[in-house]
């Protein structure tokens, strides 16, 4: 007897045929309803804040002859030297006072015939909490161009002003933005019909620290330091099951 002459074999394979293509049709149901019942939202949470640090930076340049570069770096290691005691002397609160070394770079000109000349460089850095004082002193130069000799030039770059507690800031401003993401998924829910359960996944995106009004966000984030007020801005992105 052939083997599809015998009873029960052809009922047998059907049978059993279809059994795995209805477990299979089930678990592709089951996940397929599990990516269906879950709503993907994007929430953000932003606060005001303001810098409580402030870092400065005094630059110092003189243009000098080849005969009298040791004399001109000796005259700017001075001057700033001066400006550092300056800075001392306004009792700063929590500051630091760093000079940097002198460097000396000559000048190059398309001109044959111009003088070799070199420009010597140094530069102070103040860092204080004192960011109001900063700021105010920034807005006029005239003490920090009186501290120093004749024939040095004094390029005050602009202040930038840091919060120090952007940590602390950036986990309670997580969990504002993620009810955030919540309130955005209930709404999508309820306009269709179901109601939204646990929270499945969330991840936070980078942190924007802004001037106040500003819509200058970057994709790997932003921080403005040119301002003491400032914006703090968090996004996160969170997965809801949906009942």
């Amino acid at each position: 007897m052939k083997f599809f002459d015998r009873p029960l074999v052809i009922p047998t394979i059907i049978g059993g045929a279809a059994l795995i293509i209805g477990l299979w049709i089930v678990g592709w149901g089951i996940s397929a309803r599990g990516q269906d019942d879950m709503i993907t939202t994007t929430g953000s949470a932003s606060q005001e804040a303001v810098a409580d640090e402030a870092t400065w930076v005094i630059n110092l340049q003189r243009t000098s002859y080849g005969s009298s570069v040791a004399a001109d770096s000796t005259h700017v290691s001075n001057d700033a030297a001066a400006i550092a005691e300056y800075f001392r002397k306004q009792n700063l609160a929590s500051s630091t006072v760093t000079i940097a070394a002198v460097s000396v770079y000559q000048n190059y000109s398309s001109d044959q015939n111009a003088p070799l000349t070199y420009a010597i460089n140094d530069s102070v850095t103040v860092t204080s909490s004192d960011v109001r004082t900063i700021d105010t002193m920034s807005r006029s130069i005239a003490a920090l161009s009186a501290a120093v000799s004749s024939g040095t030039v004094v390029s005050p770059s602009q202040p930038q002003y840091f919060v120090s507690d952007l940590s602390s800031m950036r986990i309670s401003l997580l969990g504002a933005a993620v009810k955030d993401a919540k309130a955005r998924a209930l709404q999508i829910a309820q306009n269709g019909g179901g109601k939204v359960g646990p929270l499945k996944t969330a991840s936070s995106g980078v942190v924007q620290v802004l001037a106040p009004n500003s819509t200058n966000v970057e994709d790997y984030g932003q921080y403005d330091t040119s301002t003491i007020q400032k914006q703090i801005m968090v996004t996160v992105r969170a997965s809801f099951y949906v009942r």
